[in-house]
């Protein structure tokens, strides 16, 4: 009984290689992870082979209960036993597999165990196939939410499995064969079972830790690498991606191109593979113009022109944006053996990331375009407003004071300077805007001596930066709206100062006759075409205040029959003199 156990074990040790080999492929975890007709089909041809396997590797019996140990047995005398690991691979494939892939597994054993002994010991087949069944459904049963049952349970039923197996050679064999074999097949089948569950488990638990630690490596490596990639796939962006892909990373290389040149290359190599020069790598090439990512385990496959380049091995991905591929990611070994899974598994999830990146830079980048253009379409609304009155004021003046229409002219012209100057502009510093206000009320107050009074209180630099046409429009509207019926206290006051570390406050209020509720419920939201001034130019501001720093910016309005004024919140910005100073 000894020496068998000792026969078996050595049996068993073999099938552990095996499985051992069979759990380090990519393509037997997959296998595994999700129960599907196509891995269950797989799983019962890969099992097939084990128990065909372990049938073939099996110890002789003799009807004297003489232990023989071929290399392989082709074939068995009826009268002659075997002792085997052939319930154990039954066993695991239940387990692995399910009661399906179980009794499939255990009909080709058992079919297999009765052709080659001379047609003989049919029960085997029965047993094998019941074996297959039973654990199966157990298995499943007692296995709950996750992917295996716990070791206790595997090794009950790799226990009850071989005692299954007893009872059936025992009722037809004889059960002095089964005092020889029951122990060492009970003991190696139970042990065995556990090992190969436990070899499955630890496996994919190191897979998911590694998986993890990958992830965690992606997310900071994409934190670092999300400004740069947002302001487009260019030289400077691409030189601190790959100095930071180096960093934080154990490759000797990394390199970034575009579809036609190199735009960074960080680490060996960097001697001659040179940003803003042609891409030299025959690799490179081909994923470029194929899109698919290529890997190369040696200089040749790499493709390099140069002959003392020290790259051995690479990895190299696309970089896509709406399924057109921009450019490449590329990281390079000095040595072929670095290039293992945990780095293909990493660069990929770089090249998606990456690749999303690069997305968001240009959505970002065309809405950013869009703004722009609205915006000074919206500047081009803005000054027609005033031009006509303006000409309107200087034609009056000509009839009645030359040397008021002569300042007139001057002031139009001071205001027409920082009309075009600002509107080059989508923010201009106070100073600037003031002088703007200043040239209107000039130009008013020439037309309707001291009618509007406009006073200032301003507690910030007069270097902050303020949305081009903001003080005018209000004042603007101020004057032409606020006032009507009134005589006199046409007074206008324009207030900015801190709000907070992070906003200025601008208010702009006026003494006059108020809003009526019909129009000041329709104000910002859409022009009103009812009243005698559209709100075009108020709605259009408070668009541009929404689009340049959000919702928090948008106009706020109070008015009553004793006045209105109308708050912005402004975020904090100064002029390059300013910072510089």
């Amino acid at each position: 009984m000894f020496n068998l156990l000792i026969l078996l074990a050595e049996r068993l040790g073999f099938i552990m290689i095996l499985a051992f080999l069979l759990v380090n492929t990519s393509f037997f975890r997959n296998l595994i992870k999700k129960r599907t007709h196509k891995s269950q089909f797989w799983l019962v041809v890969i099992f097939s082979i084990f128990v065909i396997i372990s049938n073939l590797t099996g110890v002789e019996i003799t009807n004297s209960k003489e232990v023989i140990m071929p290399i392989i047995i082709t074939k068995l005398s009826q009268s002659y036993s075997i002792a085997n690991t052939r319930t154990l691979v039954i066993t695991t494939a239940s387990l692995t597999g399910g009661a399906g892939v179980g009794m499939l597994v255990g009909l080709i054993g058992g079919l297999h165990r009765f052709i080659f002994s001379n047609f003989s010991d049919s029960f085997y087949i029965i047993s094998s196939v019941l074996i297959g069944f039973l654990v199966g459904k157990i298995g499943d049963r007692v296995r709950g939410k996750q992917l295996y049952p716990d070791i206790f349970w595997v090794g009950i039923l790799g226990l009850a499995a071989e005692l299954i197996q007893m009872t059936f050679i025992g009722i037809f064999r004889g059960f002095d064969l089964v005092k020889l074999i029951i122990i060492p097949m009970g003991l190696l089948n139970t042990v065995g079972s556990c090992l190969f569950i436990e070899i499955l488990k630890t496996y994919m638990s190191n897979e998911r830790q590694l998986r993890a630690v990958q992830t965690k490596d992606v997310l900071e490596l994409t934190n670092k690498t999300l400004p740069y990639f947002r302001k487009g796939l260019d030289l400077n962006s691409a030189k601190h991606v790959c100095e930071i892909i180096k960093k934080y990373t154990n490759f000797d290389a990394v390199g970034i191109t575009d579809k036609v040149n190199v735009l960074a290359h960080v680490g060996a190599g960097a001697d001659h593979h040179i940003a803003t020069e042609p891409v030299l790598t025959d690799l490179s090439k081909t994923v470029i113009l194929t899109g698919k990512k290529r890997l190369a385990y040696s200089k040749g496959e790499i493709g390099c022109p140069h002959a003392n380049c020290p790259l051995a091995a690479a990895i190299v991905v696309p970089l896509q944006v709406n399924q057109q591929t921009i450019g490449a990611l590329k990281v390079y070994f000095t040595d072929p053996e670095k290039l293992t899974v945990v780095e293909k598994n990493l660069v990929d999830g770089l090249g998606t990331i990456f690749s999303g990146q690069l997305a968001i830079g240009i959505a970002e980048e065309q809405s950013s375009l869009i703004k722009e253009a609205e915006i000074r379409a919206l500047q081009g609304q803005i000054s027609p407003h005033f031009f006509f009155n303006a000409l309107n004021t200087i034609a009056a003046l000509m009839r009645v004071d030359v040397e008021k229409a002569r300042m007139a002219v001057m002031q139009l012209s001071v205001f027409f300077r920082s009309s075009l100057k600002n509107g080059q502009e989508k923010e201009v510093s106070l100073k600037n805007e003031k002088e703007h206000v200043d040239a209107y009320m000039n130009l008013e107050n020439l037309r309707f001596p001291d009618r509007f009074h406009l006073e200032y209180q301003i507690e910030v630099s007069p270097q902050v930066l303020i949305p081009a046409f903001c003080l005018q429009i209000f004042v603007e509207n101020a004057v032409h709206h606020a006032f009507k019926g009134q005589k006199g206290g046409k007074k206008i006051f324009l207030t900015i100062k801190a709000y907070n570390h992070d906003y200025f406050q601008i208010s702009v209020q006026d003494k006059g006759m108020g809003i009526k509720q019909q129009i000041l419920s329709q104000l910002l939201k859409k022009p009103i075409k009812q009243t005698n001034g559209t709100g075009t130019a108020l709605y259009n501001l408070n668009r541009r205040l929404i689009g340049l720093y959000g919702s928090i910016s948008q106009i706020k309005i109070n008015s009553s029959h004793q006045g209105t004024s109308f708050t912005v919140l402004i975020p904090w910005q100064f002029e390059k003199e300013e910072l510089s100073s």
